[in-house]
């Protein structure tokens, strides 16, 4: 069996700007881009043709809404505005390094995270409680292309971890994303349901028979 936690808003909480576009247009002035008028409009348009549950990383997002402006701008400009607009403080939550811990005594463990800014996982494990060493494989829907609840990128963990994706457990706070392991055979422990202090016991407690009902 292999374990997988989702990372934002279960292991843990992570501020974000209030107006994304705004923070966005902010470090694309400190590196001279000609933060376009109309940029908010600009922003919430789609701009990029993805396949449904695609992940659209926002550097591409930000690039291509600039070139809808026909405005110019060194290359890695958008990049790097975006990684510096998306720089959060981190807690890590109540329970997180115990349910991390009880899940290692069960098989490998991975983080599945849906995450469209580059290098931001690595940046709040870096400001969280835990180490890089602490999990087996870390899948980003930014890496790997796709988003929860796509059935690929859960996919994508279970083969990192060296398992079946029926053999996954997948620990999230949302239903609707983190909740599709159950799509491929996995089983679904979903915060709704219980803490993350609970996860221990939960993980002791499946056993063949019940982790089967689930494929």
């Amino acid at each position: 069996m292999g374990v997988s936690f989702d990372l934002f808003g279960t292991l843990v909480t992570a501020d974000r700007p209030d107006d994304p576009a705004d923070a966005v247009a902010t470090e694309l002035a400190k590196r001279d881009v000609a933060v376009p008028d109309d940029w908010a409009a600009a922003y919430a348009e789609p701009h990029v043709d993805a396949p449904e549950g695609a992940e659209v990383p926002l550097p591409a997002h930000v690039s291509r809404a600039l070139a809808s402006r026909d405005v110019d701008y060194e290359h890695n400009a958008a990049r790097r505005a975006v990684v510096a607009a998306f720089d959060p403080t981190v807690e890590t939550r109540p329970g997180a390094l115990e349910a991390v811990d009880a899940a290692r005594e069960r098989g490998p463990v991975a983080i599945c995270s849906n995450c469209s800014v580059p290098e931001l996982v690595g940046r709040t494990l870096v400001r969280s409680d835990f180490e890089r060493d602490d999990f087996d494989a870390i899948v980003t829907s930014v890496g790997c292309g796709w988003r929860k609840p796509a059935p690929e990128i859960f996919d994508q963990t279970a083969d990192e971890l060296g398992v079946a994706a029926a053999d996954l457990v997948h620990v999230g706070d949302d239903p609707r994303t983190d909740g599709g392991i159950e799509a491929v055979g996995g089983t679904a422990l979903l915060l709704e349901d219980l803490s993350l202090t609970d996860v221990p016991a939960r993980l002791a407690a499946l056993t063949p028979d019940e982790h089967s009902s689930n494929d």
